[in-house]
Order: structure tokens, then sequence, then C-alpha cells
């Protein structure tokens, strides 16, 4: 499973939801040089462009094998980058006890939470290892469209289940929960976080399959998606359709 997620992030459409995730987040953080801890980070796919930014990095993960792929992509990075980041084995539930408590100018939780069926103790843990006035990043699936892939694929059975359903498998066959943004602000905003802003991700380019012609490798045409899906995903109605979405808040 390590491998399947790996290689969809080195996919051009998982390329994509990095590039998007890691430009929504810049002006967010809290300075030129900051203590980021990635829970969940997996294989480095948003600690190495944070670390190449200049800010240091923990990435924690329950899983040896994603911390042995991220070992793999740091080893093909500069030294400079290398030395910006740490791997920790453990649960983002630990968190505080492995990093320690508001240690941290930001906070990142990417594609962690959908995998939860009930994620208020990470969302704590989350709250208690930023510092007041750090940031908090979590990318979680947006209920609000949750039928929009399957019906835009033509699986018409499948997306009439999923009008009103916070259940789904997802594109590795797992099977995962999705939340609306708002219930997201509520428990952030009862743990001292409160909401700066959510971003869509994902709102026209989900829909491609893996074989896609217009998934394309071309430096122009990746531009080109990569523009509009930074429009859509700042402004509505159009970041209310995308798959996934960023939610951005700060530590009381």
């Amino acid at each position: 499973m390590a491998d399947r997620f790996v290689a969809g992030y080195a996919h051009p459409r998982g390329r994509l939801r990095t590039r998007i995730v890691h430009r929504q987040l810049g002006p967010h953080l809290p300075g030129p040089s900051c203590r980021v801890v990635d829970i969940g980070g997996g294989a480095a796919t948003q600690a190495i462009p944070l670390a190449g930014e200049g800010h240091r990095v923990t990435l924690v993960d329950p899983s040896v094998a994603m911390l042995a792929a991220a070992g793999e992509a740091l080893a093909a990075e500069p030294a400079e980058v290398r030395e910006r980041v740490a791997l920790v084995e453990g649960r983002g539930e630990d968190a505080p006890a492995l990093v320690g408590a508001g240690s941290a100018d930001l906070v990142c939780c990417h594609g962690v939470v959908m995998y939860l069926d009930d994620p208020r103790l990470l969302l704590a843990a989350l709250a208690a290892v930023v510092r007041p006035g750090g940031v908090v990043s979590i990318i979680g699936t947006n209920r609000r469209c949750l039928a929009a892939r399957a019906a835009l694929r033509g699986r018409w059975e499948d997306a009439l289940g999923l009008f009103d359903a916070d259940r789904y498998v997802n594109g590795l066959g797992l099977d995962a929960r999705a939340d609306d943004p708002d219930d997201m602000t509520a428990e952030l905003a009862a743990r001292g976080v409160d909401p700066v802003a959510w971003y869509g991700v994902r709102v026209f380019s989900d829909a491609w399959a893996a074989d896609d012609e217009r998934v394309s490798a071309d430096p122009g045409a990746v531009e080109a998606v990569e523009a509009v899906e930074w429009e859509a995903g700042r402004r509505d109605p159009y970041r209310q359709l995308s798959r996934l979405f960023h939610w951005i808040g700060r530590r009381c």
C-alpha cells in the first residue's frame, strides 16, 4: 500500500495536488524559517518543498514503509534540504509527546483525517503541538461534493448513493470518510484554533483517471491546469465543488 501511495503522488495529478497545496499554504506561513511538524507526512511530498524554502520539518508517520520512502526521496535532495528534515515514527495522536507540545510554528496534517472514524483525538493533538499564533493546515475530503467524481466518470449508481453519504471508497480501494469544512471549523475552534481560510483542491482535474491523456507531463499543459486549479480553489462557487478541502487556522 505504501508503494501505491508513493506512485499516486508521483503521478501528474498527485504532483499537481502537492504544488497547489504548497502554494495555498505560502501566504499563511508565520515566518521565513518555521519549525514545521508534518503529521502523517508519508513520503515527504510536502516536507521536501517546505525544507527547500528553509523551514525545518519533523515528519511524523506510523508507517515504517512510508518513512523508508521518505528517506529515499530525501536522499535525492541536496544536503541542506536533507539536514532540515527529521523522520519520527509514531501516531499523530501521540505527536505532543513525540515532538513536544507548543513546539511548532506550523503543523500540517494532509490527507489523514479521512482515514479515521473519529478524528477528534488527532485534531486535539494538532492543536496541542502548535504554539500560540502558529498555523494549522489540514486536508480532508469534501463531503459537500462527494458524488462528483463518480458522476463525472459516468458511474451513475455510485454517484446517486453518495449525495447524502460521508463514507466512500477511494482510488486505492480503501474505505474513507468525508468532512464538511464548516464541521472542521467547529471542531478546531473548540480546541483553540481560529479559522483563517479554506481552499478547494482538485476542482476540475479530480475526475481524471490514471491513464487519461489529459494528465500530461508536458510542462505547458501542467502549468495551464495548475493556473486554473489555483483560481478555482480560492473562490466560490468553484471551491465548493472540490474533491478535497484545505483548511487553515491559527492557534489562539
